[in-house]
């Protein structure tokens, strides 16, 4: 299994906004391009928390080759998404992880 993963700070200024739209919009359209089977949203412990808070929205897909295909089809869309909606008040980065069995 693989996991996308994105790790973003949210400013206390869209905080609540923007995580209604990770649950409501932006998590089920990751899940309904098909290259994804499920999710989940953790908050991360440990952090700075003056300015905003940390997340990590994880995205699980069956292989690489879902990832790929994610990243060539929609990724690009969705990444231009979030930066004409939230702008500055949310900085993201991107790792794939593979689960050790």
């Amino acid at each position: 299994m693989y996991i996308y993963n994105i790790t973003s700070f949210v400013h206390w200024s869209i905080h609540e906004s923007w995580l209604q739209w990770m649950k409501e919009k932006r998590m089920p359209a990751f899940v309904a391009t098909g290259c994804f089977n499920s999710y989940q949203l953790v908050k991360v412990l440990g952090t700075d928390e003056t300015e905003g808070l940390t997340y990590a929205a994880q995205y699980f897909c069956g292989s690489k080759d879902d990832y790929l295909r994610f990243t060539e089809n929609h990724e690009p869309s969705f990444q231009q998404e979030a930066r004409n909606k939230w702008g500055d008040y949310c900085m993201s980065f991107n790792t794939l992880m593979e689960a050790v069995k």
